[in-house]
């Protein structure tokens, strides 16, 4: 039986940053693995060394194969955004983590970091990364060489997130460690080392917007207005998908974006795919993308074609059908996760029959609420009430097993 791999934590300045303890674990080990970096702090190493490159499932093999005494290094705390978590489901391992970047980046910083939102943008889509940030007091951010500290900066700026300022440290623990305090606007045009991260502090109050979005705050199209989800027929038919905060969620006919942009302020650690087949509604939609601060997928196209290429989903929105209705549904039906919920929101009646026959055909249950809504309006010295258009909301999910 293979004896316990060893994962290491390790700092940017090499063996220094090492106890004596785990040195000598390298020097007695048989197989050293870790990056190109990582390797390169121990050139008089005597054993075996293996460099991680590609896929990690390729690596736990050869390890297993070499069926060595192993050390594995990694940077900081192998269990942060690291490779010890990984390591650990598919070997027998010990960790010992070292001082991390984020611990060194903080105590540079002299605050505390017990109450900072970390993400990670490390080989990874900045998708999403607006709804993430907004409205966070202190946020960590892990880059590499493409999502630098310039390129995040102009993501940023885009979003109009200028109540932010950055510190943005360089080779943490190095020779040419380098830390600064910048503005938005000045990283956007600085170069840096590809070792980095970032935190982010608010240092002024930025926009707020709270569940159900005034319909006026949302760029529509002109000069028609009214082709949203009106407010309150949203924040129904948003509590009727019974999202949570890493839903996956389709909202077909986006039209304004409405329903997406409020799905995506809610479902921050998940994913919102939208589709809409009016050019000009979709142009409105990114510009409401932009002012609520939310970076979801958007696509023009005639739904149902074009979900291919989205996730399977937790919750669908259907806000219009574009007379596709069964074969909209028979799609959403057959994506929808367990325990998902698709909600469709019709105006007249034919819709409300067609929807539900779709549904039951495709075996699935449905309830109803129709939202007959109207607002005050002021005649002269006094106030009436003037009715939106009544609106069927449906809710349709799995039949429950009995």
């Amino acid at each position: 039986m293979q004896s316990a791999v060893k994962v290491i934590g390790i700092g940017d300045n090499g063996a220094e940053s090492l106890l004596p303890l785990y040195r000598q674990w390298i020097e007695e080990s048989e197989l050293l693995v870790g990056g190109e970096r990582h390797l390169g702090f121990f050139p008089e190493y005597r054993g075996e060394t293996l460099t991680v490159k590609g896929g990690l499932a390729a690596l736990v093999a050869a390890i297993a194969e070499a069926n060595k005494k192993t050390v594995v290094l990694a940077s900081g705390d192998p269990l942060f955004y690291g490779i010890g978590s990984y390591l650990a489901k598919k070997l027998p391992v010990e960790i010992y983590p070292g001082l991390s970047s984020i611990q060194q980046a903080f105590a540079k910083m002299r605050e505390s970091w017990q109450d900072a939102v970390f993400l990670s943008v490390h080989g990874r889509s900045m998708r999403g990364l607006a709804q993430k940030i907004d409205g966070r007091e202190k946020v960590c951010l892990l880059t590499d060489e493409e999502n630098n500290p310039a390129v995040i900066a102009r993501y940023l700026l885009s979003f109009g997130m200028t109540e932010y300022r950055a510190f943005v440290a360089e080779n943490l623990g190095g020779t040419d460690e380098r830390t600064r305090w910048m503005s938005l606007e000045e990283m956007a045009g600085a170069e840096y080392s590809p070792l980095n991260l970032i935190v982010l502090k608010r240092s002024t109050e930025g926009p707020y917007w709270p569940l159900g979005i005034a319909d006026e705050e949302f760029s529509q199209r002109k000069p028609d207005k009214g082709l949203i989800t009106k407010r309150e027929v949203r924040v129904l038919s948003l509590a009727a998908l019974e999202l949570k905060p890493d839903s996956t969620v389709w909202d077909i006919g986006t039209c304004t974006g409405s329903m997406a942009i409020e799905a995506a302020r809610i479902c921050r650690e998940g994913e919102v795919f939208a589709i809409e087949k009016n050019e000009g509604d979709l142009e409105n939609c990114r510009q409401n993308m932009k002012k609520f601060r939310t970076d979801f997928t958007v696509v023009h196209g005639r739904a149902p074609s074009g979900l291919e290429e989205f996730a399977d989903p937790d919750a669908v929105f259907i806000g219009g059908s574009g007379g596709e209705m069964k074969d909209l549904l028979h799609v959403c039906c057959t994506r929808l996760k367990p325990g998902g919920r698709i909600v469709l929101n019709a105006a007249t009646i034919e819709t409300l029959y067609e929807a539900m026959q779709a549904f039951a055909a495709e075996g699935f249950d449905t309830s109803v609420t129709l939202a007959q809504i109207s607002r005050s309006k002021p005649i002269l010295h006094m106030n009436r009430f003037e009715g939106l258009n009544p609106i069927y909301i449906i809710t349709a999910k799995h039949k429950e097993e009995s």
